[in-house]
């Protein structure tokens, strides 16, 4: 009896301990990504800040100021990818925003497949391309169905990459109407969305919108060489982009949340026992894709603006569900938009490098070794394909043309390192090709991968456009708040593909089928 009586104290004070550690599941998930978000930003500008936004979130959340991905060539459309599969672009195939398709040598985009229509828009895309779960898919698989699931954001890629394949709905804003668009992968578009579009859609508001700096001049800081001129943009005087510009705005996260609310007030968000997500999209990038230098007080005043835009989030959901019963992350997609060249008065080093010269020269250099023939078959992104159907005539080794070419293109100026496919596939082991490899996938990157010097530009003279290379390490946060989150400051780095899994373990789900870090655990 003794005996019997300690083994029944042991297993109920063990589970009492274990009732205390592990919280009921959240009513309601929201993920907001903010694109481009800087810690570095956020504390730089925070003398600007109200009480009820980041200052709020930094007092009341677990704040992890070093989140870091995993991967090289982060952009908008692989970060979300990763962020929702807990996965690199290795295993979930979305390396970027567009690729070469080397079955058809033409750019695909991400989203696109034409076999799903658009509502209020003439895109045809669907997550399609997306090669693993998510953790909304996940969700809705864990709940049967009954889990709702709604994303919101500026871009297309955004909403379809955060939405998952199982979504309830994801809206976008079309660019050239201002409407909130979406795909027949997703099933019917909402009533209340078409309302929502023909009542009270930006298109309707957008000659109104006047964007001024919110404070006065001398409020806002300037490095030496930023541009320090005030500013008045309406969007309505350039008729043909007036809405491509708005998305670049901080105006952009107001209209992101005006549809969350109706999405939650609508679809009945975390209105009952079973956890529903709610993914949204800010922006707080540079104004129309311009520089830091040339838009100085446009960048700080879009803190400004986003720190009211998450106040006024944080409000929407304490009033519709209670922030008790949200649990709510927040984070960055870790990359910016190019910066402008050094100026050549401070002498430090720098030089363009041609995609399309190199690929030219480089197959030339294959013709002088193995013969005539079209070698190269594409090249894009820093990335060049070979012609597989060529070198198979030939009876070529593909892995020693990869390798010669590899040597050939070390030899460019500019160029820092030129790594094979092979190599990153089956070579040694460095940090560098670790996260190099963990962007690359087998079926969808080019047989070449080329890394250009820090400092120099990537000039595409297909498209008129370049890009400045810079290897600086960009600060992100990592926020929980809410349910059940205790507040903490922490500076020790964590990894993105963390968030998906620890999202899992408070919803008490199967975290994403190719995620495979351990949830965070000591945050609540």
């Amino acid at each position: 009896m003794k005996g019997l009586l300690t083994s029944l104290i042991t297993v109920l004070t063990f589970t009492g301990l274990q009732a205390q550690s592990l919280p009921t599941s959240p009513k309601l998930v929201v993920g907001l990504t903010i694109d481009q978000l800087r810690t570095d930003y956020l504390e730089a500008f925070s003398s600007l800040y109200g009480d009820r936004g980041f200052k709020r979130i930094w007092k009341e959340g677990r704040v992890f100021c070093n989140a870091q991905f995993t991967f090289n060539n982060v952009d908008r459309a692989s970060a979300i990818a990763a962020i929702y599969t807990g996965t690199t672009p290795s295993l979930n195939g979305i390396i970027s925003s567009q690729w070469m398709d080397v079955s058809t040598l033409r750019l695909v985009n991400s989203t696109d497949d034409t076999a799903y229509m658009g509502y209020y828009g003439d895109m045809t895309c669907a997550p399609t391309k997306l090669l693993t779960s998510t953790i909304s898919d996940e969700l809705k698989i864990a709940t049967q169905g009954k889990g709702q699931v709604y994303a919101i954001a500026p871009t297309c890629d955004a909403a379809i990459f955060s939405g998952g394949h199982a979504a309830n709905g994801a809206f976008w804003l079309n660019p050239n109407t201002g409407k909130w668009s979406g795909t027949t992968y997703y099933g019917e578009f909402p009533w209340w969305a078409s309302q929502y579009n023909d009542r009270q859609a930006i298109d309707f508001r957008i000659s109104g919108i006047i964007w001024e700096p919110v404070y006065p001049k001398m409020m806002y800081t300037f490095l030496p060489d930023w541009r320090d001129e005030t500013f008045k943009y309406k969007f309505d005087d350039d008729r043909q982009n007036k809405f491509r510009r708005f998305i670049t705005s901080p105006f952009v996260n107001d209209e992101v949340n005006m549809l969350a609310d109706e999405v939650i007030t609508k679809a009945l968000l975390g209105m009952d026992d079973i956890t529903d997500l709610l993914s949204l999209t800010y922006y707080a990038g540079n104004y129309a894709h311009k520089s830091v230098q040339e838009c100085a007080m446009e960048i700080q005043d879009t803190y400004v603006r986003l720190d009211r835009s998450i106040a006024s989030l944080l409000d929407i959901l304490d009033k519709k569900v209670g922030l008790q019963n949200v649990l709510i992350f927040i984070t960055s997609t870790g990359y910016t938009d190019s910066e402008s060249t050094d100026s050549g008065l401070y002498k430090i080093p720098t030089g363009e490098f041609h995609l399309n010269r190199c690929a030219a020269l480089l197959n030339m250099f294959l013709m002088a070794t193995y013969g005539e023939g079209k070698y190269v078959e594409a090249y894009y992104d820093q990335q060049i394909y070979l012609n597989h159907k060529l070198l198979e005539q030939k009876q070529l080794n593909l892995i020693e043309v990869q390798e010669k070419s590899a040597e050939f293109l070390m030899q460019f100026s500019g160029v820092n390192e030129a790594y094979s496919a092979h190599r990153l596939l089956l070579g040694a082991w460095t940090p560098e090709i670790y996260k190099i490899r963990n962007g690359f996938h087998r079926q969808r990157s080019g047989d070449l991968t080329i890394d250009v010097l820090p400092g120099w530009t990537i000039v595409n003279e297909d498209t008129n456009s370049s890009k400045v290379v810079r290897h600086s390490y960009i600060p992100s946060p990592l926020i929980f708040i809410g349910h059940s989150v205790k507040p903490a400051v922490i500076q020790t780095p964590v990894t993105i593909d963390h968030i998906a899994p620890t999202l899992a373990n408070f919803m008490r789900i199967r975290a994403p089928n190719a995620c495979r870090v351990a949830p965070i655990t000591d945050i609540w």
